[in-house]
């Protein structure tokens, strides 16, 4: 488990005036205002922020310390993250994408198939992307996307470092 816990990106600028167009990936996306600090992937920066008005697949937002248009473009793509201690613990059977990242995948029968090598979601739920030398060992040419559901993954062990996925028929 990490330290921190990306909760959104920048999509670029919002107007001329420094303001960013900001995509939330928190339950509660306008929570991402509410957990102090944000940082930078390595740290180097880090941003007060505050949502000033939804905008279409987000927010606009101020940052602390950027603004101008062109100070807001610099930093389009950049990942924002959050100290771990400042998130809302979750309940047994939720989880944070970046805990699921790296664990190694098993089937049922107890068969490696690989590692989590992300997490996506498009708008209708989780999909793990597991990829590793045991699928294309197996003649897979492409990383499985498995729906990160009960029925497609009845255990998640986080303490020993794995889940345990019950492929769907066709998938295997």
């Amino acid at each position: 488990m990490t330290d921190r816990i990306c909760v959104g990106v920048i999509g670029g600028a919002f107007g001329v005036t420094g303001e960013v167009r900001l995509k939330s990936f928190c339950a509660e996306p306008t929570a991402i205002a509410d957990y102090g600090p944000l940082f930078t992937k390595d740290g180097s920066r880090s941003f007060a922020l505050k949502l000033t008005r939804p905008v279409s697949g987000g927010f606009g937002a101020r940052l602390s310390g950027v603004k101008t248009k062109e100070e807001a473009d610099a930093l389009r793509g950049t990942e924002l993250f959050v100290d771990r201690a400042r998130l809302p613990k979750l309940p047994d059977d939720e989880f944070y994408h970046s805990d699921l990242i790296g664990l190694a995948v098993l089937d049922t029968g107890g068969v490696a198939l690989g590692r989590i090598i992300a997490v996506h979601n498009h708008g209708a739920g989780d999909i793990l992307e597991i990829s590793g030398a045991e699928l294309i060992a197996a003649g897979r040419k492409s990383p499985l996307m498995l729906p990160f559901t009960l029925a497609a993954v009845p255990t998640v062990d986080l303490a020993a470092g794995r889940i345990i996925v019950d492929l769907p028929e066709g998938l295997d």
